[in-house]
């Protein structure tokens, strides 16, 4: 009989293990991508520049360097790492047996009116038991040296995806750090080169309030002459004014992008260490956009979110196993006796093995909210994933065109402020034969500077999407690693 048992209970255990958790998540996970970007600039290149050949500018490079090794966020992002690869570690031998030795001891009254209390009472009388058998009263002691298992059979791969999320999110981790240094890097590189931008709208400013100076000291003296009246001297005093306090404002905004970098590589506040170039010599670097697919293989946070969703449905299937019954056998062996003495005895050798299927019937409200927690989180991912895919594709969208409209209102803006920086010489000259008022001095100046100062902000803007462009498309991770 007790063979039929054993076979029985092996022909559950193939029939349990036959059985398949239903996978109602959704197969298809891919989202379509647009096979181009639609604009003139876009190209089939499958290369993106490295860091080292697109910012090739040595003192920016020592910049990103020290960054990458003291940026606070970087430093966050490792140790997330760290702490998804605690998880890994912890769900490595989740489906292996737990082995451990033990050593304990117990002392257990038993009561006198109980089966164990009379029975042992019993054994004192007992003819056929030697003095070391037996029980001593009325505390009976409970000695054992050996090994002890425990061991959780994964019959429904329960295990199994526990340990797939945990790889999972440890992958996703990585990405993420990889997020941090595209991220950093990008920042680093736009605010060194609108500090370069800066530089020279400093000196443009400098070049101003010195003409500005020369054509009120010309109108002082007309003045004096009898030549031109008080308010000429004031509007030319005013727009000097003017500039003296923008040189200012510029001033402040170099002291916060150095500020900021010094922050991005963990720093306090200090100078930055840079060239003198005149902005016309600051050109930003070519870029190809290549195809949209590549989104998918540079994008750190696209692959982030991509095992996050992986990592998510791991934890749905583990939920749903969480319903269906598990097997545990638990076992023992070692030395055991209630007397020390004889402890260490051949006869003291004892084991024990058990199993045992358990199934939740009543109360499951724990699983149920598991279950249901799961199933939204893996809705969130799966949300997260398609949004950075389109996010991505508009970022880049964006950029290319930025750069193309930008690099076009540059040209034109170019011609305009030479025209109209001719046209100070030309209305001071006019002014000093009469042939021009004041008025029209100081409109050529206001109009001058005013054109300059939108130049220099369009190089900006062209550094800041080409820069922007970089990110977009996923570099400079990779040669930081």
């Amino acid at each position: 009989m007790s063979k039929h048992k054993y076979i029985y209970f092996i022909v559950c255990l193939i029939f349990l293990g036959g059985c398949k958790i239903k996978y109602n998540l959704p197969q298809n996970k891919s989202v379509a991508i647009p096979q181009k970007f639609n604009v003139t600039t876009d190209t089939t290149n499958t290369q993106l520049a490295s860091m080292q050949d697109f910012f090739a500018d040595p003192d920016l490079m020592a910049l990103i360097d020290t960054a990458l090794k003291n940026n606070f966020d970087l430093q966050v992002a490792i140790q997330n790492i760290e702490y998804a690869r605690a998880g890994v570690r912890f769900t490595q031998g989740i489906d292996m047996p737990d082995l451990g030795v033990s050593v304990a001891t117990a002392q257990r009254k038993f009561g006198n009116y109980t089966i164990d209390g009379v029975g042992n009472y019993d054994t004192q009388f007992s003819t056929n038991l030697d003095d070391k058998q037996k029980l001593p009263s009325p505390n009976v002691p409970d000695y054992f040296i050996g090994l002890q298992s425990s061991w959780e059979v994964d019959l429904w791969g329960k295990l199994k995806h526990k340990k797939k999320a945990a790889a999972a999110r440890f992958i996703a981790s990585e990405h993420g750090r990889n997020l941090v240094v595209t991220s950093l890097v990008s920042e680093i590189a736009d605010a060194y080169f609108q500090l370069l931008i800066l530089d020279n709208e400093q000196r443009i400013l400098e070049d101003n309030i010195r003409l500005q100076q020369s054509a009120l000291d010309i109108v002082s003296v007309m003045k004096q002459a009898g030549q031109a009246n008080q308010l000429a001297v004031e509007l030319m005093n005013a727009q000097l004014l003017s500039s003296q306090a923008l040189k200012v404002e510029v001033k402040q905004q170099i002291i916060e992008n150095e500020n900021k970098i010094n922050f991005l590589m963990g720093r306090f506040p200090q100078p930055i260490a840079r060239k003198t170039v005149a902005w016309e010599s600051i050109i930003p670097p070519k870029l190809a956009s290549g195809v949209p697919s590549q989104l998918l293989e540079n994008r750190p946070d696209i692959k982030q979110a991509e095992f996050e969703l992986i990592a998510a449905d791991a934890n749905i299937y583990s939920a749903k196993a969480a319903f269906y019954p598990s097997l545990n056998i638990n076992g023992s062996m070692g030395l055991q006796a209630f007397r020390a003495a004889v402890l260490f005895n051949p006869g003291s050798f004892a084991y024990n093995i058990a199993g045992g299927l358990f199934a939740p019937l009543l109360n499951r409200r724990q699983l149920i909210a598991d279950l249901m927690a799961t199933e939204a989180e893996q809705k969130i991912a799966y949300t997260n994933y398609q949004r950075t895919i389109v996010n991505s594709f508009t970022e880049v969208y964006n950029y290319l065109n930025r750069i193309e409209n930008t690099n076009e209102m540059h040209e034109l803006k170019a011609r305009e402020a030479d025209m109209l920086k001719g046209s100070i010489n030309t209305s001071i000259e006019l002014f000093r034969f009469g042939r021009a008022t004041y008025l029209e001095v100081v409109t050529a100046q206001k109009n001058a500077l005013q054109a300059q100062m939108e130049l220099i902000n369009l190089r900006k803007n062209q550094f800041n999407a080409v820069i922007g462009l970089y990110r977009a498309l996923g570099g400079g991770w990779r040669s930081a690693i």
